[in-house]
């Protein structure tokens, strides 16, 4: 049988930081207000770098890494809810950036579920036999959908990307996995609405910005997503502390301590890194992933057993647990 691997990893950040005491001088805010509440310092924020942009360098560290050439890779899959345009999509138009001829490219529209989603259908097609490698990118511009005005929302959020290689095995990497939507919740965290606007219809508005309930969306984590995390680890027949790190969605850290704490694991086991980067939506797990592997505590050699977990708009939320 083949079985997907996850290779390598990267991630790439706007170079333009703003901190908390930056966004007191445009909003009525502190750095003690937004740091007590998520946990956030600062965040990244583009200039003029599109979400294509922050993939594409992704995808080019992921390629120099492991010496392979754009013309290997059989996929490439972007999961954003800032795409630069509906068409092309964002994969598309990094497939033209590196010169991957031979790709074929699609996004994937799930929110801070995005990148577990994209991974898993990754997965399946490395899985099938009839392809050998791709990419799997989470890529997120959310500044220019953020009301800037809002201090609710304008505080949490960040721009970043980051990105995996699969490859082709003999050993398989996802041992479980639980992907869940409630649609009938959808409107607890919504972005970029597109109003009927043609002769032969009612003349509806763009919603362009994003909004939340920042309390559903606390709540649904901590009992909803933390249920499907323990059914999940009870499902692969496993304890909680046979796992060596829970990669969780970074949008607040007082969300992490009460899931670790639901879970029954040290919050040594939960890093985090909201505090440099906010929530970065379908980029934040790639970007934690990535730097875990920097710092060394994650290993990439195949002895770990490391959870993944992405949970928001939709409402969605997706788990693998994976062998890396």
């Amino acid at each position: 049988m083949v079985f997907a691997k996850i290779s390598q990893v990267a991630h790439y950040a706007p170079e333009q930081v703003v901190s908390n005491d930056d966004l007191a001088k445009i909003m009525e805010t502190s750095d003690e207000w937004i740091r007590t509440r998520t946990g956030i310092l600062r965040r990244h924020i583009s200039k003029d770098e599109t979400t294509s942009d922050l993939a594409t360098e992704v995808a080019q560290k992921l390629l120099d890494q492991s010496k392979l050439s754009a013309e290997d890779l059989d996929f490439i899959i972007v999961a954003t809810i800032t795409p630069d345009s509906l068409m092309p999509s964002t994969a598309a138009r990094v497939q033209a950036n590196i010169g991957a001829s031979g790709a074929f490219a699609f996004d994937v529209t799930a929110a801070c579920s995005g990148f577990i989603f994209a991974l898993s259908a990754a997965d399946k097609y490395i899985s099938s036999g009839m392809y050998q490698r791709g990419i799997v990118i989470g890529s997120e511009t959310l500044s220019k959908v953020i009301d800037w005005s809002d201090r609710s929302t304008a505080v949490l959020f960040g721009d970043g990307a980051g990105g995996v290689l699969l490859e082709a095995s003999d050993q398989p990497a996802i041992l479980a996995e639980s992907l869940n939507t409630d649609g009938s919740r959808g409107h607890s965290l919504e972005s970029c609405y597109l109003g009927l606007s043609s002769p032969y219809s009612g003349q509806e508005m763009d919603r362009k910005y994003l909004t939340m309930d920042g309390r559903a969306v606390f709540d649904f984590a901590i009992r909803d997503v933390t249920k499907s995390i323990q059914k999940l680890i009870g499902d692969a027949s496993l304890e909680a502390d046979k796992i060596d790190y829970f990669l969780l969605h970074q949008a607040n850290d007082r969300m992490l301590d009460k899931m670790a704490k639901k879970l029954g694991v040290s919050r040594e086991k939960i890093p985090a890194n909201m505090m440099e980067y906010g929530n970065t939506s379908a980029a934040s797990i790639p970007i934690l992933l990535s730097e875990c592997v920097e710092n060394h505590c994650i290993k990439l050699d195949g002895s770990q057993k490391i959870l993944l977990t992405g949970f928001g708009g939709g409402l969605t939320w997706g788990t693998l647990l994976v062998t890396i």
